[in-house]
């Protein structure tokens, strides 16, 4: 063998015992970092499915990066929240939708010990252009506190969709060559979507005198309401993400229900040039989507109380809009600079209690029957 040939040799033979070593030096430093619980290096993957809207949270670089800080790898899949109860969990360490009703139901299929786990919520509230906030206020539907925010008056509008009332038909709408038509809310598809499906507990409990919706005759009471609410709008989208970005953008209709998370998220992320004459308009009785994790593992428990209680990953919640629960201070300062379109103490709103899942789904039915 000549001399180059022998070095060559030499080479490929300590190349191999320095690969070996390497790869013996990860795989110890990945122990080391378990047993001696460092939590700089992610080591622990979850897999869960979460409803849309928190899907530019888990995707945010930040927020992946201070998840691998405490050892957790996240890969989440998106479904409508009110879809989750008929998908094969089997595999999942957790199922994130967006309230309470639909939580409890998945709950019941975990044998995980202790209750669901709520990080964060936002309020819905109901996005308006300018000109169509002010036909709304001039004509006793809305109030608006200035430019940028006021309160939809939920008893005036019910009553003004029961009647099938047109945007020609309020105060002031010639002057808006956009509006036309039967005035109504653009919001998702209530038997898959959690948005869709509060409104119709907001606007049932408002319709039917402040009373929670507990029957087959309280459905009854307020079915013919609810459907035209629903069937006006035509198809709807399983998700608030489309109607909101189209909103923005200018095309689709003139109001749109949405989670505060979303107009918040793009103030907080200085976005302020694509809000253009958006209006937010809170509900005077609402709900909120109280965004509620259902452990079906126990690392997926392990993931949830971390959410809940990690300060670096409660003011990334906030950065993408979210309120933090039991920490209301973290929200009122980050948005300290937003309050022309935020109500920070939703002052004068009415919290309306949400029915359960299985009432829900029955009025989501006969909006379509």
């Amino acid at each position: 063998m000549g001399f180059r040939e022998h070095a060559a040799c030499v080479r490929r033979i300590v190349g191999i015992v320095l690969a070996v070593l390497l790869i013996g030096g990860v795989a110890v430093a990945v122990v080391a970092g378990r047993d001696s619980k460092d939590t700089s290096t992610a080591t622990k993957t979850v897999r869960g499915v979460i409803g849309s809207e928190k899907a530019e949270f888990f995707a945010d670089p930040d927020v992946v990066k201070t998840l691998a800080a405490k050892g957790f790898t996240v890969k989440a899949e998106t479904s409508g929240s009110w879809a989750m109860e008929q998908l094969p969990l089997k595999g999942y360490d957790f199922a994130f939708p967006g309230s309470k009703a639909p939580a409890d139901e998945l709950q019941r299929k975990s044998s995980v010990k202790g209750g669901p786990i709520r990080p964060f919520y936002s309020p819905l509230v109901v996005v308006a252009h300018r000109g169509a906030a002010q036909v709304l206020a001039d004509s006793g539907l809305a109030t608006l506190s200035g430019k940028s925010s006021g309160k939809l008056l939920m008893a005036p509008y019910l009553k003004a969709a029961k009647a099938d009332r047109t945007w020609q038909q309020l105060k002031g709408a010639r002057k808006h060559a956009e509006l036309t038509g039967t005035v109504f809310i653009t919001s998702t598809d209530p038997a898959t979507s959690n948005s869709g499906a509060l409104y119709l507990a907001a606007a049932s409990y408002v319709a039917d005198g402040g009373r929670v919706a507990a029957d087959e005759a309280a459905i009854d009471r307020t079915a013919p309401l609810l459907k035209k609410l629903i069937q006006v709008q035509g198809a709807q989208q399983t998700s608030s993400d489309a109607p909101f970005r189209d909103f923005i953008s200018g095309v689709g209709n003139p109001l749109v229900l949405v989670y505060e998370s979303q107009v918040a998220s793009l103030l907080l992320q200085e976005q302020q040039q694509e809000l253009g004459d958006l209006v937010v308009l809170y509900p005077d009785t609402t709900v909120s989507s109280d965004h509620t994790l259902v452990p079906l593992t126990d690392p997926g428990r392990q993931f949830g109380e971390l959410l809940s209680t990690d300060g670096r990953l409660r003011e990334l919640a906030v950065r993408h809009g979210f309120r933090p629960q039991g920490a209301a201070a973290e929200f009122t300062a980050a948005t300290a600079g937003h309050t022309d379109y935020i109500d920070q103490q939703l002052t004068g709103i009415h919290q309306a209690p949400v029915p359960t899942a299985t009432v829900l789904r029955a009025m989501a039915r006969r909006t379509r029957g």
